[in-house]
């Protein structure tokens, strides 16, 4: 397979670029022996922005005509309020700004997807080389996008799992939630206790696995596209097969971008929505 502009083949690019920048080599997409620093400095990175817009709008805030910062910003927050309030059923002074954070946090991290593929990854390396941490580019490694990766997605999930959690012991008090544990679904007979109780342990464990593995399997697959997009800008050359392929490059490029835009939101909006359909649920008896 010909070579690209940065000396890789294809499937060496795309296995560089699926490399974590941790604290050791990554062998599998799931490995709990490693901390993927890149996920959690970009976590982290999105959070603070979000913070730093809503909080920015909160202080800007007046009674007049709206700016269009605000205006969107309480659009925003009135949908969200509109969507918790017509699932959770109790008190939500912590639950509507929980499903705003959620949405807002999973969407920034989602958008550095949409930056170009190797801009981050390639400004790090040349930092980290012109410092002499490392010998060549080729040994650094950075993803920029943490929902694609598991750990980053379950983790949010398992946040969800622990409020879900939270809220059943606080509204239908420890000994209510044992009893719908070992009670409900199939009803209160000693002899359906035990099928009660794995049913409603794995129902817990689906819920949390499925909420994190749709995020990341949606974004990842995106990133996946994203590179191979970038390949065909790689493999450019002086040629008319060279511009048909940077042609196409930017062609698919583009359209990719702005179908994946839809994505990014589309992924928040319904982990967000995951998330008062569960804690609604944790607020209802079986």
């Amino acid at each position: 397979m010909a070579s690209s502009s940065e000396g890789y083949t294809a499937s060496e690019y795309i296995q560089h670029h699926l490399q974590h920048f941790a604290t050791g080599k990554q062998t599998s997409i799931v490995d709990f022996s490693i901390i993927n620093l890149d996920t959690i400095f970009f976590s982290l990175l999105s959070g603070l922005l979000v913070l730093f817009f809503l909080r920015r709008a909160a202080i800007k805030a007046h009674s007049g005509v709206p700016n269009r910062f605000q205006g969107f910003v309480e659009l925003l927050v009135e949908q969200v309020e509109a969507q918790s309030k017509s699932i959770v059923h109790g008190d939500r002074r912590f639950i509507a700004p929980l499903a705003l954070t959620v949405f807002s946090w999973v969407v920034a991290m989602n958008a550095f997807d949409l930056l170009p593929v190797d801009l981050l990854p390639m400004l790090w390396a040349n930092s980290l080389t012109a410092a002499g941490v490392v010998a060549s580019p080729h040994d650094v490694y950075m993803r920029v996008v943490p929902t694609a990766d598991l750990n980053g997605s379950l983790g949010i999930a398992i946040g969800v799992l622990v409020l879900m959690l939270y809220y059943s012991i606080k509204i239908k008090g420890a000994l209510g939630f044992a009893k719908e544990l070992f009670c409900a679904p199939f009803g209160n007979h000693p002899v359906l206790w035990l099928a009660n109780f794995v049913l409603n342990i794995i129902e817990f464990g689906a819920k949390t696995v499925s909420l994190g593995m749709r995020l990341f399997g949606n974004m990842y697959a995106g990133e996946l596209v994203f590179m191979l997009i970038a390949l065909l800008g790689g493999f450019v050359t002086l040629s008319l097969g060279g511009a048909f392929m940077f042609i196409g490059h930017i062609i698919t490029g583009s359209i990719w971008a702005i179908f994946h835009i839809l994505i990014v939101l589309l992924q928040g909006f319904i982990f967000m929505m995951l998330t008062l359909i569960y804690l609604g649920q944790s607020h209802q008896a079986h």
